[in-house]
């Protein structure tokens, strides 16, 4: 295979903004058919980023013999059904996070993945973006010894700001989204600081509340996390953020301090025991603002593991894994206790 041939399933702001631009920067990829509930939408995407095709029924795209992979952009509800459709028909999947919405739907995806011989990649770009890949190195060289505690923060100013629908976004509908910041941002975070530390979350308290917006969903959620190996740290995830967004990790080691996206300047700072400290100018964070995105690797990632047959990183397990840490919080949130993590094998 030298030229992978895609659909896109859903024409929302995720795949006008980070898919298809990414899609369509790439020699080796095709864009053959689009796909979403509106017609004037669907056939508007079509002829912005050249595609074949503008449908309105996943059954359409997926007939097409000419379709190798697709991304699914739908709303979280159908993340499980449209993915599994998808694989069935012999389709590669590259689905946006979360990647269902219960712990039953993560493993029919994964074994649909596994029955019919395709990859299922989930959309967690935090991991590949540079400063992330630079302070895992860092983490893993030794220089800071073992991570004890740790702080990530993912929020913004909501989807109001961000969805092609504005106000009335999918995202605000407790049926299609399932839960709203920890699901949208908080997602993210719990695959991001369980791979950057290499140490599996165990354990999950939560207090989740809708702080300000008058939606049925959570705006605001922090969760109280604990690893494997007994380190503890806090994550956030926020749709009220005014108006500035926050997309930061700090970890406190035994020899010393790794902040990262928490300097305008400086991707990556380093606070060693013994005075020293490192600046580390390296990219930017992603950012969700409109006028300043940048590639975020997730297409690049998910073209490049299918056209090579090795497949990749952030599999269907990974995307289960994450999943989990946000289902425990969801429990733990209602019951005001503490959840057991069931960590995917």
């Amino acid at each position: 295979m030298n030229k992978l041939r895609v659909g896109v399933i859903g024409c929302g702001a995720i795949a006008q903004r980070r898919h298809l631009p990414e899609y369509l920067a790439r020699q080796d990829v095709e864009i053959v058919a689009v796909c979403d509930f509106s017609e004037e939408r669907a056939n508007e995407v079509k002829e912005r980023f050249g595609a074949k095709y503008a449908l309105t029924s996943t059954e359409q795209l997926l007939a097409l013999d000419e379709v190798d992979a697709v991304s699914v952009c739908t709303p979280n509800q159908f993340h499980a059904a449209v993915s599994i459709q998808a694989m069935q028909a012999g389709k590669h999947v590259l689905c946006e996070k979360p990647m269902a919405t219960t712990i039953g739907e993560a493993r029919a995806m994964v074994k649909a993945a596994e029955d019919n011989g395709v990859f299922l990649m989930v959309g967690h770009n935090q991991r590949l973006m540079p400063v992330h890949q630079r302070a895992k190195e860092i983490l893993q060289s030794g220089k800071l010894g073992k991570v004890l505690s740790f702080t990530t923060t993912f929020g913004h100013s909501g989807p109001e700001n961000w969805s092609v629908d504005g106000a009335k976004s999918w995202f605000f509908n407790k049926d299609q989204a399932f839960v709203g910041a920890m699901g949208d941002l908080g997602v993210h975070k719990a695959d991001l600081i369980a791979w950057l530390i290499d140490d599996p979350i165990a354990e999950v308290s939560a207090l989740v509340g809708t702080l300000h917006k008058q939606i049925p969903i959570d705006d605001n959620a922090i969760f109280l996390l604990k690893t494997n190996s007994g380190s503890i740290g806090t994550l956030t995830a926020s749709w009220t953020y005014y108006p500035n967004e926050v997309n930061s990790t700090v970890l406190y080691c035994e020899k010393g301090t790794l902040k990262i996206g928490a300097d305008p300047v400086y991707g990556i700072i380093v606070n060693y025991a013994d005075g020293v400290r490192e600046n580390i100018e390296i990219g930017k964070m992603q950012t969700n603002d409109k006028g300043g995105q940048m590639n975020s690797g997730v297409i690049d990632h998910f073209v490049e593991g299918i056209l090579s047959g090795d497949g990749h990183e952030i599999n269907g397990m990974e995307g289960l894994r994450a999943l989990e840490v946000i289902l425990a919080g969801v429990e733990a949130a209602h019951s005001g206790q503490s959840r057991k993590v069931n960590t995917a094998s």
